[in-house]
């Protein structure tokens, strides 16, 4: 349907949560219009076809929630972290980095991937440091949320 998965929860109570949005365009960066919100309109359609696809296929369920991926969007793949490079995210690690204090969680900004290493700088005990890791090591990822109410036109 020229959507991308991002995410797919099977919540209590027979809840079924679909996370899409539009895929990546290298050619077409944010800057130049080219990343596209998922509108309602997107979700429902999506829905529609999932109710049939879910009908047809028997699955067990009550209720399915389709939607964006929010402003903390989950980071998955390695397109993720090239599409939101210079993005600022949290990265938590499966396993303590020992060039890296020991520690598992994080909070700066993602940088490009270089092949299948990935970059975040983030903010160290001497000051700023670089944190390369793969997306084996990752437990979780996600963007951290910007609000700017001031670009808002009334």
């Amino acid at each position: 349907m020229g959507y991308d998965l991002v995410d797919l929860e099977q919540a209590g109570r027979g809840l079924v949560r679909v996370y899409i949005d539009f895929p990546y365009d290298e050619a077409s960066p944010p800057e130049e219009g080219g990343d596209k919100a998922i509108t309602v309109e997107d979700c429902e359609k999506v829905t529609h076809q999932l109710l049939h696809v879910l009908t047809v296929e028997n699955a067990v369920y009550e209720r399915l929630e389709v939607s964006s991926p929010g402003l903390d969007r989950p980071l998955k793949t390695l397109t993720d972290y090239q599409r939101f490079a210079g993005h600022e995210a949290t990265v938590k690690l499966r396993m303590p980095m020992a060039n890296a204090a020991n520690r598992k969680s994080f909070e700066g900004i993602l940088h490009a991937p270089d092949g299948d290493n990935l970059k975040l700088e983030f903010e160290g005990k001497e000051g700023p440091a670089m944190l390369e890791f793969t997306l084996a090591d990752v437990d979780k990822a996600r963007l951290v949320p910007k609000v700017d109410f001031r670009s808002r036109k009334a």
